[in-house]
Order: structure tokens, then C-alpha cells, then sequence
């Protein structure tokens, strides 16, 4: 029913910057609500590792290694989510994937979770 779509991933020089796009797609015309979007990165060899965090309220949450680099924003409409990543650095090179967990209609009572392809960013030192 809700898809995620990314882009923007990429290849930049440590210390540059790159912004992540997700787009939460309703498939079936239906009304959701989305209680969070998330930013999950994995690199080769390593488990996954989450990044960053928008609720539905606005509040923040990033991982340590992120924080004052890496900023999540959302819309007004809160169906596209944004990662902007300043200051990279080759420790930052993985696979960023986009998670939501949502709602259907008015129905708080069961989540739903649906994640997005995933974008390689690669950050060479």
C-alpha cells in the first residue's frame, strides 16, 4: 500500500556533502499516516546501523558518529523525507535505506512498516 522511493545517493570527497531523498508513495489511494521516517546505513561486512529519525511531531534522533554532520528533515505534507549529510567522511560509506512506519486510515491500533531500495554513498578519502 505505501512505497518508498529514494534518491541521491552518490559519490563525494571527505569533508563534502550529499542530500538523500525519500518519497512515500500511496499505492492504493488509500489515507495513511506516517509515525516515522527513518535513515538505516549498512556497509559491506557490518551490520545495519540506524542513522536518523523524524517523527511525525518533528522531533530528531541521530546516531552519535552523525550527529552535527548529518541533518533529517520532512515536508509540510510529511510524505518526503530528507537527509542532508555535510561533512562526510569514508566511515560514512555504506547503503542508505529508508524505513517508515505508518498507519492506515485512522487506525492507530497496528503499524505498518515498508522500506525503500536502498542508494550507495560512497565517500573517498
Amino acid at each position: 500500500q505505501v512505497q518508498l522511493v529514494e534518491s541521491g545517493g552518490g559519490w563525494a570527497q571527505t569533508g563534502g556533502s550529499l542530500m538523500l531523498s525519500c518519497v512515500v508513495h500511496g499505492n492504493s489511494g488509500g489515507i495513511f499516516t506516517i509515525n516515522n521516517l527513518d535513515w538505516y546505513r549498512q556497509a559491506p561486512g557490518q551490520q545495519r546501523e540506524l542513522v536518523a529519525t523524524i517523527y511525525r511531531a518533528g522531533g530528531t534522533d541521530y546516531l552519535d558518529s552523525v550527529k552535527g554532520r548529518f541533518t533529517v528533515s520532512r515536508d509540510s505534507a510529511g510524505n518526503t523525507a530528507l537527509l542532508q549529510m555535510n561533512t562526510l567522511r569514508p566511515e560514512d560509506t555504506a547503503v542508505y535505506t529508508c524505513h517508515a512506519k505508518y498507519y492506515v486510515g485512522l487506525d492507530f491500533s497496528q503499524s505498518f512498516e515498508v522500506w525503500g531500495q536502498g542508494t550507495q554513498v560512497t565517500v573517498s578519502s
